[in-house]
Formats: C-alpha cells, sequence, structure tokens
C-alpha cells in the first residue's frame, strides 16, 4: 500500500470515530479513483472498510460505557435485513445510478453538516471560545433542526424503540447497500430524536449499526461482484487505526471545526463526482 492510500485509509477511520459516522462518504471516492476499482466492487469493498473500522471504533466506546447496546442491537438487526435485501436488489441497478445516489447523499450530507456546524461556532463565539468537543452539544448531528444542547438532545426519559425507528432502521440499510454508505449522518439524529439517546450513547450506538449494516451489506454482495481482498485488508487495518485514534480524540477536538472541514472536503467530492457523471 502507497503512502497516499494509508493516509487516506487512516481519514477514513479517523472520520468515524470522531463524528459515529461519514466515513464511507471517503471511502468509496478512493476506491473509486484512487485505486481505480469498479463502481460496484468498489462500493461493496467500501462496507468491509467501513464496517470493521466501525466496529473497532464501537469496541473503544463501549469499553468506555458509551454504547446503548439494547437500542443498537435492535435497530442494527432491521437495518442488517435492509442491507442484505439492498445488496441483493443492487445487481438490478445500473452503477451509474448508486454513484448518483452516493453523490447525492454525499452532497446533502455535507450541506447541512456545513450549516450546522457553522451555526455551533456562532454559538460558541456568542459564549466564548470554542471549547474542546464535550457532548452534550450535539455538534455531530447534521439533520435540520437537530442543532441541540444537553437541555434537549438525549434529555432525561425514557429510551424506547418505536415502530418508526425500525422503519428507518430498514431504510438505512437499503441506502447502505446501494450506496456504500455506513448512514451515520441518519442513525445518530434518529436515535437521539425518536430513541431519546444522549448523543455521546448516539455515536458509540451508531459505529455497532454501521459494522452491523456493513456486514450484511458485503454478505449480499458476495457472489456478485469481485472483492480485491488483500487490499481490502491492509486499507482496513489502516483504518481500524483511525477509528481508535478518533474516538480517544473525540473529548479533545473542537467538533464544529472537524465538521466544517470534513464538509467542505465532502463538497468538493460530490461536486466531482457529479461533474463526471454529467460528462462520461
Amino acid at each position: 500500500m502507497s503512502a497516499l492510500a494509508a493516509v487516506l485509509g487512516l481519514a477514513v477511520g479517523l472520520v468515524l470515530g470522531l463524528l459515529g459516522g461519514g466515513g464511507s462518504i471517503l471511502a468509496v471516492p478512493i476506491f473509486l479513483y484512487v485505486f481505480h476499482i469498479p463502481p460496484k466492487p468498489a462500493i461493496a469493498m467500501s462496507l468491509v472498510v467501513v464496517g470493521m473500522s466501525a466496529f473497532v471504533g464501537f469496541l473503544v466506546h463501549w469499553h468506555q460505557g458509551t454504547v446503548n447496546v439494547r437500542i443498537a442491537a435492535g435497530f442494527g438487526a432491521l437495518a442488517m435485513v435492509g442491507a442484505f435485501g439492498g445488496a441483493r436488489i443492487a445487481r438490478f441497478v445500473p452503477a451509474s445510478v448508486q454513484l448518483a445516489l452516493f453523490a447525492v447523499f454525499a452532497l446533502t450530507a455535507a450541506i447541512l453538516m456545513l450549516r450546522d456546524s457553522t451555526r455551533a461556532v456562532r454559538r460558541a463565539r456568542s459564549r466564548g471560545p470554542i471549547t474542546p468537543i464535550t457532548p452534550p452539544i450535539a455538534e455531530v448531528i447534521g439533520v435540520p433542526g437537530v442543532m441541540t444542547t444537553a437541555a434537549s438532545a438525549g434529555a432525561p426519559g425514557p429510551q424506547r424503540f418505536s415502530a418508526m425507528l425500525g422503519v428507518e432502521a430498514v431504510a438505512v440499510g437499503v441506502l447502505t447497500a446501494l450506496i456504500g454508505a455506513g448512514g451515520g449522518f441518519l442513525i445518530v439524529p434518529a436515535l437521539v430524536l425518536m430513541a431519546n439517546v444522549p448523543v455521546k450513547e448516539a455515536v458509540g450506538s451508531s459505529l455497532l449499526i454501521i459494522a452491523m449494516n456493513a456486514s450484511s451489506g458485503v454478505a449480499g454482495y458476495i457472489g456478485q461482484v469481485a472483492f480485491d481482498w488483500p487490499l481490502v485488508a491492509s486499507f482496513t487495518g489502516v483504518a481500524a487505526v483511525g477509528a481508535i485514534t478518533g474516538t480517544r480524540l473525540m473529548r479533545r477536538v473542537p467538533a464544529a471545526r472537524i465538521k466544517q472541514g470534513f464538509a467542505i472536503m465532502i463538497l468538493v467530492l460530490g461536486t466531482y463526482l457529479v461533474i463526471r457523471r454529467l460528462t462520461h
């Protein structure tokens, strides 16, 4: 593996560990344009990398006691059903459509993340200097209207698994298999808003869900696409190191600034993917 590939693998793991999602948004373009893997195998191989890296990050969170295993297991089990089904259906979906869906997902996630992180920075400036990340500030959440604080995110109350959460779990699973994204940007806010899981636990729980989700998607792709297992193994090893590092840095790094930089990078990548789709 080249030095560039190692750095990129480390970046995938760091993003997963710090934000509880987002690594797959980097992994798919890396396999496509750095390793020149065809689209469908690139999507399937990214699920291996993200799934294993997320599992390593989950173990660190579990050791720290920041995982709601009961809710994560229920969400993950339903997501696995969706992911396996989505992977089997993917054979009938043109690769161009899968990449277009991926580009839309990446751009949407980046725009929402950039918007919410900018709001977080402005709020922090109005209160004083930005401090290192110590969730309960829900800066890891990148969906409309979910920039919350300790007063509202994961506030004391019953933590339960609802029917709506189950529907989202299946949908996240299908999406994961089709575009190779683990769905952390959908999972974290769902756990906070629908299951009342505290933000910090939602990040750790999302890593378990992503690991379960990705493993089922990989199982669905086996026999349909060719996996470059040596490349996957080496890239995954580096990404796992990044996931451990990112998880340990989570309490010390300004999350809003990380999200801004990451969002800008994804905007560039997403725009590049869109341009390539339109010009080829």
